[in-house]
């Protein structure tokens, strides 16, 4: 990838993605070719320790908000031959060797690549903090489902039977007296009775299932934070200041 001298100042500490658009870390370092191409970039990967692993500029591309789009992905880049944080030396022959196996491509003649320097005087580098906002899971309670026997009362009714009793006074014929036996004494006859009265039985039946279900809510939170930067204040005698 060809690089203006103004887009090679833009990637120091721009984000550095793998080719599948995961963030693999920002770029800490840039070396450029005898030409003056950039060609490497050292890539901090926030992983504990002072080294930044290399990444090749070949087929890499700029984003439009300024983030740097390697070919590679994630692993690779992070397993990559690494330089120690803050060197300015230019990278050897022998780690050239290693990074050119490493990324599977052919080696390339000629001298060194040297760690890519800025034209100009005397310069220092303003940093700032940036917010970095993400998300982590945390427990938030348990919900459980518990059975309890409640006792309650039921009211209804039943239609129920029984028998009642009419005597009923008939008067015999002079037709049918020849036919009724006739007699005066003592005598009892019986009938028998029945009533109903109401049954109470209870069997356990299957009502309902009661189940919990889980939903993922995404809402907006607000995140309020300080974040620093540094202000570099220039010196400048009044006759030496250009005016723009």
């Amino acid at each position: 990838m060809r690089l203006t001298e103004q887009q090679v100042r833009s990637l120091y500490g721009q984000d550095v993605q793998d080719r599948s658009g995961a963030k693999i870390g920002s770029v800490g370092q840039v070396w450029a070719d005898p030409s003056g191409e950039a060609t490497w970039v050292s890539v901090k990967t926030g992983v504990m320790g002072h080294h930044e692993s290399m990444a090749p500029l070949d087929a890499a591309r700029m984003q439009q908000d300024g983030r740097l789009q390697v070919q590679y992905d994630k692993a690779t880049v992070r397993s990559a031959p690494s330089v120690e944080t803050g060197t300015n030396q230019p990278l050897s022959t022998e780690q050239l060797a290693q990074l050119y196996r490493h990324y599977q491509i052919g080696e390339q003649a000629g001298p060194p690549p040297k760690q890519k320097q800025q034209a100009g005087g005397p310069e220092m580098v303003r940093s700032e903090e940036r917010l970095r906002v993400g998300t982590e899971s945390e427990p938030a309670g348990a919900a459980r489902l518990s059975k309890r026997v409640v006792t309650e009362n039921v009211q209804t009714s039943v239609p129920v039977e029984h028998d009642e009793v009419t005597v009923v006074h008939e008067p015999i014929l002079d037709a049918d007296r020849a036919n009724v036996r006739a007699g005066i004494g003592e005598e009892q006859r019986e009938m028998e009775l029945r009533a109903e009265r109401p049954v109470v039985a209870k069997e356990q039946v299957p009502v309902e299932r009661v189940r919990l279900n889980k939903d993922e809510i995404v809402e907006e939170q607000p995140v309020n934070a300080q974040v620093r930067r540094e202000l570099v204040d220039a010196d400048v005698p009044e006759r030496a200041r250009r005016n723009r």
